[in-house]
Parts: structure tokens; sequence; C-alpha cells
């Protein structure tokens, strides 16, 4: 079975192909780590780096992989 064609915009451009995400909004952010976008901005935000753009602040999915394997740990000591 094909792929499903992009569809074609009605001035005629070609499409864009989907690319990766290099940045998050926080929303996405806090999304893919399973919290609120409060809890994210209290407790995720200040320990890793940002991307500001004006009143937008953007998250590289780098640094959030960074930070969860900071904080990941047994829940029982001399587990593992």
């Amino acid at each position: 079975m094909s792929e499903p064609r992009a569809r074609q915009p009605r001035n005629g451009a070609r499409p864009v192909e989907r690319v990766p995400r290099l940045l998050l909004t926080r929303r996405e952010a806090s999304a893919s780590l399973g919290m609120s976008v409060d809890t994210f901005e209290r407790r995720v935000q200040p320990f890793i780096k940002v991307v500001p753009c004006g009143q937008l602040v953007l998250v590289p999915p780098h640094e959030l992989e960074r930070w969860v394997a900071t904080q990941a740990r047994y829940l029982v000591e001399g587990a593992a």
C-alpha cells in the first residue's frame, strides 16, 4: 500500500516535506514528559537549557533526554 500523498497547496507551490523538530514548545515538552506545563515550569525548566524567542520559550529535545537521564534512579536502594 502506498503512503498518502502530501496535499498540494492551492497556489501551486511545492509541498513542504516533514522535517525533524529541533525545538519543542513548553506544552509539547511537558506532554512528552507526561506532566503538566505548570509542573514542567517549576520542576524541569530551571535545570535545562532553553531557547528564548521573544515570549516563546523553546526546548531542545536532547535537553529533556539529559534531564531524564540525570533524574532516573531506583526507588529501592540496592536494586539492580
